[in-house]
This record gives structure tokens, sequence and C-alpha cells, in this order.
């Protein structure tokens, strides 16, 4: 009796691990085939966003090695019928193709073309970092087709977003901003620099 239940309990942790394990795999799969990518079309040798079909790469996982297939690109409808042969670059570097992946890399180490900030960590979800073009107008980065940003990250500078939005907000109500330098007085505050500091009055002490 007491065998049969080992027997039993073995049975049901052997399914219970099989069960986590595809589901591991399933989540697994379907976040590293989620997102936009970058790559360079076979074809017409330029760049093209493509994004893979995250789900069936998951659903293959349950069975086996994942197939990785297609779901969109940039140069469709005109090539959809092509041999996705792009899809050998995703699989030598799935990572490195990613659009997110990819800027992060390009802000790394740079500063605001403006205020001379360092770009920090890129917080996805809240103040996207800009791009100032070469006639001085700025767009946010997630702005930009994707498919274009190899283009852009080779003749624009990289901007904060307090910047840019400063400097959109110039450029859309210019009667509206009054234009000011600024240095340091002598006790280390900052005050504009064309305007005058008046002296402090002396105070005439009291009888």
């Amino acid at each position: 009796m007491i065998l049969s239940n080992l027997f039993l309990v073995a049975i049901l942790l052997l399914i219970a691990g099989t069960v986590v394990f595809a589901v591991v795999s399933v989540v697994r799969t379907y976040l590293m085939s989620h997102g936009s990518r970058i790559v360079i079309c076979p074809e017409t040798k330029s760049p093209a966003a493509v994004q893979l079909n995250a789900a069936r790469a998951a659903r293959d996982a349950v069975f086996g090695k994942p197939l990785l297939h297609l779901e969109r690109c940039s140069q469709w409808p005109e090539r959809k019928n092509c041999g996705q042969e792009c899809l050998a670059e995703i699989q030598m570097d799935p990572a490195r193709c990613l659009v997110g992946n990819m800027v992060k890399e390009w802000y790394r180490g740079k500063s605001c073309a403006y205020c001379q900030r360092p770009f920090g960590e890129i917080h996805w979800h809240d103040r996207q970092p800009a791009l100032l073009a070469p006639d001085r107008t700025s767009v946010q980065w997630n702005e930009v087709a994707a498919e274009r940003l190899p283009e852009v990250f080779a003749t624009h500078l990289p901007i904060c977003w307090d910047c840019h939005i400063a400097e959109t907000f110039r450029r859309q109500h210019p009667e509206m901003v009054t234009d000011r330098r600024w240095e340091r007085n002598a006790s280390g505050a900052h005050v504009p620099k064309d305007v005058p500091v008046l002296p402090v009055p002396k105070q005439t002490p009291r009888n």
C-alpha cells in the first residue's frame, strides 16, 4: 500500500515538473520573441523593422525547438512573399537587434546636447529621450519609425526630455519666450547675466 502511494506521488511529481517546465519554456520563448527588431533586408540591403510571431514560437516551444516566423515587416505588403532570410540575423543574436536594446546602446555614454547632463538609465514608461535634427527641430526617439532609427542616429544629436519640451515650446511660441544668459554671483547663486544686480541698500541705524 505504501509502495503504491509512493509510486503515485512520484508520477504526480513527474507530471507537475513536466507542466512547470513547459510553462516556463513557453513564457521564456514568448518574451524572447516579443518586441520590434531592426534587421538588414537581404533583398533591399536596407534596414527593416520586423516583429516575430511570438505566440507561434511559444506554442512550438511546447513540442520542441521553436521555429521563428515573421508576423510583421515594414517592407510588407510589397515583399510579403519574401523568403524571410533575415531570420538568420535574428537567430544569430536575438537581443542585439531589439529596438529597445539598440536605443539604450546609442544613448549610453552620451550627454544632452543642450544641458550636457549625461543620460542615465532610460525609463521606457516615462520621459523618453529625444533627438535633435540638423535643422534644430527635436523629436522623441519613439516617434521615429523603427526602420529609420539607424539613419537618424547617424545625423541627429541626443537631447533629454526636459530640453526637448523646452525647445519645442520655444519653437512653437517664440513670442512667449525671453532668452537670458545666466552666471553665478558672488554668493554662488545663478542670476540673469543681462539683468543688472541691484545693490542691497544699507540700513541706517536707528537712534
